[in-house]
């Protein structure tokens, strides 16, 4: 289900791009490299949170489990 979840933010994302661009019919070209690092960062960082999440906090969760305070 998460998955499918960042899969379909990623799409809307790409979609929002995809319409702003279409505007500008003057400006052909390529795409900026701005935009295309953008959404790869995020495409990147949605995968990895998806396969790492559970794990790290997990993690998270033992760390603080196992801290003792006054």
């Amino acid at each position: 289900m998460r998955r499918h979840t960042v899969s379909m933010t990623l799409l809307r994302l790409t979609e929002k791009v995809r319409l702003a661009w279409r505007g500008r019919r003057d400006e052909r070209g390529d795409v900026p490299g701005w935009v295309l690092i953008t959404v790869m960062t995020a495409g990147l960082v949605s995968g990895l949170w998806v396969l790492a999440g559970p794990k790290l906090g997990e993690i998270f969760s033992n760390a603080m489990d196992s801290v003792t305070g006054p």
